[in-house]
């Protein structure tokens, strides 16, 4: 992908900065919550140095949608198209499941495997779910070890039980 090719750009929300970004394909990144735009910001450049900013309206859609999100409105995502050119096809089998894992429900990484056919590759599901690069739009934080326990997660375990609770989503502390 072309650095000159995407787009990028930020939105406060009540978790704090989202990055985004797009390229002609669809969407190709958004990051979690970060304490300031220019962290959000440079997530996406040390990928894309060559980015564009957004013109006024360009990523206004999804920005949007992300800030209803963190506030706790109830959100769909699933007509957003997804730049997944990068991923490979087990990538993407998991991605397509997970993001098919309704608001206030959750998953192990066993279950997923299974829905992907491959039943004894949780941890190929779990290294899927590390390299996400559209979380809350595929919403690995509703994804939990085996116990039903949090487990990994990119924005720290504290933002993931924060974002189960606010959808109200069964987890074992």
């Amino acid at each position: 992908m072309k650095g000159q090719d995407v787009i990028i750009g930020t939105c406060k929300t009540d978790f704090g900065w989202v990055g985004m970004a797009a390229s002609p394909r669809g969407l190709l990144s958004i990051t979690l919550p970060q304490p300031t735009e220019a962290a959000a910001l440079h997530q996406l450049r040390d990928r894309w140095p060559e980015a564009r900013f957004a013109a006024k309206g360009e990523l206004a859609e999804v920005g949007d949608r992300l800030r209803r999100y963190f506030a706790g409105q109830v959100v769909s995502f699933d007509d957003l198209t997804l730049d997944m050119s990068q991923a490979t096809p087990f990538q993407r089998r998991v991605w397509e499941v997970t993001r098919a894992i309704p608001r206030g429900e959750t998953r192990t990484y066993g279950q997923i495997a299974r829905q992907v056919g491959s039943p004894r590759a949780a941890r190929a599901v779990g290294q899927a779910m590390a390299n996400n690069p559209w979380p809350v739009i595929v919403p690995c934080h509703r994804v939990l070890g085996s116990d039903g326990r949090l487990t990994g997660f990119g924005g720290g375990l504290e933002m993931k039980r924060r974002m189960l609770k606010m959808e109200s989503a069964p987890f074992r502390a």
